[in-house]
């Protein structure tokens, strides 16, 4: 359920872009994730810092977008919040403390060694994520990069998800994946 509360603001977003244009969908994107906040923290009582961080990027730069009628902001937006995934977890490894094994590591056990490359993958993904985003922004017209915000990020992000998931199934220790097969016949 709450995957497809993320992926809402997103949807209404595209709709909206395709039947009328680039500013009333802005308007609308922030309309949409200012309920899905709302939502979300009367489903769950707690919203995590990323929605917000997210939130304040796309009423700021869809704000810009909307006053100054300039989708350059917006299109901003997107490289912004993958460089900040980037450098978060860069910044974060760098300090002993890994994101990805924060959120993964309760469930599996792997060497720290296979933390960092996971982590170090994913920086790696977000930055690239981000300066594509940022040469087909300016490239390319703009129905095209729409379409590449909404389906080639998603596209690629699930892509990268199922990369990681092989990798760190290929590492995991014999036991580890025995014991998941046996729980997944139950």
């Amino acid at each position: 359920m709450k995957q497809l509360l993320d992926f809402i603001p997103l949807i209404i977003f595209f709709a909206l872009y395709k039947m009328y244009d680039i500013y009333i969908a802005t308007g609308a994107l922030i309309a949409a994730t200012a309920v899905q906040l709302v939502i979300t923290y009367a489903l769950y009582k707690k919203v995590e810092k990323m929605q917000l961080v997210t939130f304040v990027l796309v009423a700021l730069f869809g704000g810009m977008t909307i006053f100054l009628q300039d989708d350059n902001f917006i299109k901003w937006k997107v490289t912004i919040v993958y460089a900040m995934f980037a450098i978060g977890l860069a910044v974060m490894h760098a300090i002993g403390k890994s994101v990805i094994k924060g959120m993964l590591g309760k469930e599996i056990a792997l060497p720290d060694s296979v933390w960092a490359n996971v982590t170090w993958a994913w920086v790696g993904f977000f930055s690239f994520c981000a300066g594509l985003n940022i040469y087909i922004a300016y490239s390319l017209p703009l129905d095209v990069w729409v379409n590449f915000k909404v389906f080639g990020l998603l596209a690629a992000t699930l892509g990268a998800m199922v990369v990681t998931g092989i990798y760190i199934y290929k590492k995991m220790p014999q036991e580890a994946k025995n014991s998941s097969a046996s729980t997944s016949d139950e």
